[in-house]
């Protein structure tokens, strides 16, 4: 049996799966393969069948960055759609099992790119069809007919822009650390130039190359998309800017790493938006807003990650650093929703 690991209790996950009506052969071993900077995310296996498990980290929760239900939902309406998500299993919505809800879903026998030293051995043609695998798979999830997969009752679409810069001042006031004023100022800029007209889609909330699993033998396939919790209904360029601006250096401070996502072997934000708008064939209209947008928030994140390792959470080596990229993303903001479209 498993070794002790916090928000984890092997055995109560093996009655949880078998009480699911999954065949477990045997005591499981579990570990964990990613924890702190959002949910926690274990392996189980049984020696013939293995589990991703999936957990809000243990301590300095917000409200709705780890949303179990939310992810649950979105992966199991989009089972037949062209978006590639992995199977779901079960799902403890109550908490009862690991003291906190929780998601199991098949494994993914493929290959996660997250490090830029993950990118020495892929070749430039295949990081060029990983591009436009990724964007196409973006692209793929904003035409999904959301009424006709069962998520009409998923989210409020109508104001979602509006309501996400008050989520994210809200989330602000719950997790700063320090006073920045720039945070203030980019709020109400974003308040004042908040687009009136936009068009809904399901929005993954939180997409880039690590958070999807490619074929382990050709990363230009991507075979799952992973980390659904800040999914919903909204407008899609929130989701194209995030990806957009996750491309900045100093995001690498916000995970901890030197990440594959900010390596100059990607194309630049301009340049992903340009394809995007390409495959997708939507209009980029009021894009700097977007931009600032989700440079706020960003610059959240970085001080919730940084909260939560104060608070004790397991949030990996360095997290309370993460707060320093904040005054830069919100200088971003200020800059992007100043210039013109």
């Amino acid at each position: 049996m498993t070794a002790s690991l916090p928000g984890m209790d092997a055995a109560a996950l093996k009655t949880f799966l078998v009480d699911s009506g999954v065949e477990v052969v045997a005591d499981l071993d579990v570990e964990l393969i990613a924890g702190g900077r959002s949910n926690l995310t274990f392996i189980a296996t049984d020696g013939t069948t293995k589990w991703v498990v999936r957990r809000p980290p243990t301590s300095g929760l917000t409200p709705s960055a780890h949303d179990m239900n939310r992810e649950w939902t979105v992966t199991r309406a989009l089972q037949d759609t062209a978006v590639p998500v992995a199977k779901t299993i079960a799902f403890d919505a109550e908490g009862t099992v690991l003291g906190a809800p929780c998601t199991v879903v098949e494994y993914i026998d493929g290959t996660v790119i997250r490090s830029a030293s993950d990118l020495d051995g892929v070749d430039d043609p295949t990081v060029e069809r990983n591009v436009t695998a990724l964007i196409t798979a973006l692209a793929d999830l904003h035409r999904v007919d959301y009424g006709a997969v069962g998520l009409g009752e998923f989210g409020r679409p109508d104001g979602f822009v509006a309501r996400q810069v008050k989520t994210w001042t809200r989330q602000w006031n719950l997790v700063k650390t320090r006073e920045l004023p720039d945070v203030e100022r980019l709020a109400e800029a974003l308040v004042a130039n908040t687009p009136t007209d936009s068009t809904n889609s399901i929005v993954h909330g939180d997409f880039r190359v690590d958070n999807t699993i490619l074929a382990a033998d050709d990363p230009g396939v991507v075979r799952a998309v992973v980390d659904w919790e800040m999914s919903t209904l909204g407008d899609p360029l929130t989701d194209v800017a995030l990806m957009c601006v996750y491309r900045q250096p100093i995001f690498d401070r916000v995970l901890g790493l030197s990440a594959a996502w900010t390596s100059d072997r990607y194309p630049d934000a301009d340049g992903l938006a340009e394809r995007y708008a390409k495959i997708a064939g939507i209009d980029m209209a009021h894009w700097n807003f977007y931009i600032a947008l989700a440079d706020f928030k960003l610059g959240v994140i970085g001080e919730g990650i940084a909260y939560r390792a104060l608070q004790g959470s397991s949030s990996g080596e360095g997290a309370e650093h993460a707060a320093e990229a904040t005054a830069e993303f919100m200088a971003a903001g200020l800059a992007a929703i100043k210039s013109r479209d």
